[in-house]
């Protein structure tokens, strides 16, 4: 599992992400410097040690290096929230206490999320659940479609 980035090597790695193409130190660089003072060798060193941890992979070009990203943004969350889940010694309260602190948009892209996972032959191939009323889908008795 990865650990988390430090808040540099987020900031790093986000540019990497959002532009989704080999980046140069220089052009990480001038981005940063937008919103911070920052020094050529700092931003240098953070691509290097990224590229120690497996986060970005390099290409040399001429004397210098692009880095491109090794898996995507939504990877890297993924691995935090499953290593955070997996270290709960209830992992199903875990989830229920995750899920309660979710906005109704995060659960309707979890219950999407879900539907992705499982595919199309699942959703066809499950019973309806038994509630002890009538189906959720089915018109009440008497009201035919």
């Amino acid at each position: 599992m990865p650990r988390p980035l430090g808040e540099l090597e987020d900031a790093v790695m986000t540019r990497v992400w959002k532009w989704n193409r080999p980046v140069t130190v220089r052009e990480v660089l001038e981005d940063l410097q937008q919103e911070r003072s920052i020094a050529y060798t700092t931003v240098m060193t953070v691509l290097d040690n990224l590229h120690q941890k497996g986060w970005v992979r390099r290409e040399a070009e001429g004397r210098a290096y692009r880095y491109e990203a090794v898996s995507t943004r939504a990877a890297y969350a993924a691995a935090l929230m499953n290593d955070a889940w997996s270290q709960s010694d209830n992992p199903a309260a875990a989830l229920v206490a995750f899920f309660g602190m979710m906005s109704d948009e995060q659960r309707l892209a979890l219950r999407d999320a879900v539907r992705i996972v499982e595919g199309p032959e699942s959703s066809e191939a499950a019973p309806a659940p038994e509630t002890g009323g009538p189906n959720p889908g089915s018109a009440p008795e008497g009201h035919g479609r």
